[in-house]
C-alpha cells in the first residue's frame, strides 16, 4: 500500500480536507487537537521526514503547516491545522515527540506570537533581547 493510501487509511474522517497539488505535493487539513497523533504516524511508523515547519496569518487566523518528505518517492505530505483564535493562538508542541521542531517552533512564537504548549524551551531565538512584548513581526496587523 503506497503512503497516500496509509494516511488516509489510518486518519479517515479527521481528514478535514485533502489536496494533490501535484502527485509530489499534498496537502491535507485537520483539527488542532489531532495533530500530535498525525504527526507521531507521520514519523514514527511512516517514517517520513520531517523537513520543517511553518506560519501563516490569514483573515480566518494563523494557518499552521507541518512538511514531510517521503524521500523515496520525491514526495512532500503538509499537514495543515488553522488557529482561530486571533488574540490567543496555540497548539501542542511537537517538540516533545522530536527534538528537530525546537528551533522552528520557537522562531514561529517569536514571530508570530503561536504559543507551543508543552514546548520544553520558549524562549527568544531572533529577535534583539529588548524586542517589545506583544509585537510580532510576521503578523499582519
Amino acid at each position: 500500500m503506497d503512503i497516500k493510501s496509509r494516511i488516509k487509511e489510518r486518519l479517515g474522517d479527521k481528514i478535514i480536507l485533502w489536496e494533490e497539488k501535484s502527485p509530489r505535493r499534498i496537502y491535507f487539513s485537520m483539527q488542532q487537537e489531532d495533530v500530535p497523533e498525525t504527526v507521531r504516524f507521520l514519523f514514527r511508523d511512516l517514517a517520513l521526514r520531517f523537513s520543517t515547519a511553518s506560519a501563516t496569518h490569514t483573515p480566518e487566523g494563523f494557518e499552521m503547516l507541518y512538511h514531510f518528505s517521503f524521500d523515496a518517492a520525491g514526495q512532500f505530505f503538509s499537514l495543515r491545522v488553522m488557529l482561530e483564535d486571533r488574540a490567543h493562538p496555540e497548539i501542542d508542541s511537537i517538540t516533545p515527540l522530536f527534538p528537530g521542531a525546537e528551533w522552528i517552533e520557537r522562531e514561529i512564537w517569536e514571530l508570530f506570537g503561536i504559543n507551543f504548549k508543552g514546548h520544553p524551551n520558549l524562549k527568544r531565538l531572533l529577535l534583539a533581547d529588548d524586542w517589545p512584548e506583544g509585537k510580532y513581526p510576521l503578523r499582519k496587523e
